[in-house]
């Protein structure tokens, strides 16, 4: 297999003169491990007018930007303890980034569907939509884990669970097995806490409060990288591995806050392309900042710059985290108005 994949697809597809469908690979997921490391190129711009957009877009890095040494901060302040170096790279985010990778493969099956669709190519079409329709539901799938679906029937289990203890704590005091009891007391303790901590996960996906919008234009507070954010969560989803380097259980609000996924300036940092960061490392500027902002996903995510330099969302991307609207309209326009974009 080339380690290009053509045209953020899932699929390396061409339509031949029968209307058939080339190069179709049993796995979407064997792409993504592919797109985590190689280059994505547009290779059917003609067909496909957003993937001239695709061109250079680099998930690794640019290589064509001059290399950084990584962003270092000594920032004892804002963690509990004393003094440590951190490095930015602490917050890069592979599973972030796979996320991005997957919305993107969404918009392209449904570009390309309806490419089919106007072509006539029906069975394209349709072996399009079957694929379409994997992927879908595997998001599904991910996003009711992350939102604490998957937290809410396991706070519910071992809620029985803790009941079925306690009637066994009771007989084993009855017959003065003292040693059981101690055991199965302890047992209790354990799914106590474990319980509190799914309830409180479900809490906070069903009670979330940002501080920053999508398409907002963000500061790191301790490395002082620019970025813009493109997704978001109530609490922290990443691995305990990632926490643990990431230094999570230091923060003044720990895990149980706001994380981010956010898209760095690659012009400044090109090392970096995403992180996932806490709300408290973040801080918004407080005027319009209309600087020049390079990253590459940038145009697949969002219209364009609003009049305070902040970017506007598109609607698939509102849509995936059920926020609103939200742009400062330029001089003469209202708000709350519409447009072709959606």
């Amino acid at each position: 297999m080339s380690e290009t994949l053509q045209s953020l697809s899932i699929n390396s597809l061409k339509t031949g003169g029968k209307s058939e469908l080339c190069g179709s690979i049993p796995s979407w997921r064997r792409h993504m491990k592919l797109m985590r490391r190689t280059q994505i190129s547009a290779g059917t711009e003609k067909q496909h007018p957003w993937h001239s957009c695709a061109v250079n877009l680099f998930l690794t890095g640019q290589p064509y930007i001059p290399r950084k040494k990584c962003l270092k901060a000594k920032a004892g302040w804002l963690f509990k303890g004393g003094e440590q170096e951190l490095d930015a790279s602490s917050e890069r985010s592979e599973s972030a980034n796979e996320d991005i990778l997957i919305f993107f493969f969404q918009l392209d099956l449904e570009t390309r569907v309806q490419y089919a669709l106007n072509l006539e190519q029906y069975d394209i079409a349709q072996q399009l939509r079957n694929k379409l329709t994997e992927v879908e539901a595997e998001v599904i799938r991910q996003r009711e884990a992350k939102r604490g679906s998957a937290s809410k029937s396991e706070a519910q289990d071992k809620a029985i669970s803790i009941l079925r203890l306690r009637a066994d704590l009771q007989n084993a005091v009855d017959s003065e097995d003292y040693a059981l009891a101690a055991e199965l007391r302890d047992q209790i303790s354990k799914l106590e806490t474990e319980n509190l901590a799914a309830s409180a996960r479900v809490l906070a996906f069903e009670n979330a409060q940002y501080a920053f919008r999508l398409g907002q234009k963000v500061t790191h507070k301790v490395f002082g990288y620019q970025a813009v954010v493109c997704g978001m969560d109530p609490v922290c989803c990443e691995s305990n591995s990632w926490m643990e380097v990431a230094n999570v259980d230091k923060l003044s609000r720990g895990s149980n806050q706001p994380f981010y996924q956010v898209l760095v300036d690659v012009h400044a940092e090109p090392n970096l392309l995403v992180t996932y960061v806490p709300e408290e490392n973040l801080i918004a500027p407080d005027k319009p900042d209309m600087r020049r902002f390079d990253h590459p996903y940038i145009s697949f995510l969002f219209y364009g710059m609003d009049a305070a330099g902040d970017f506007i969302p598109i609607k698939q991307l509102r849509e995936k985290y059920n926020r609103p609207r939200h742009e400062v309209p330029m001089d003469g326009e209202d708000e709350d108005g519409k447009d072709a974009k959606g």
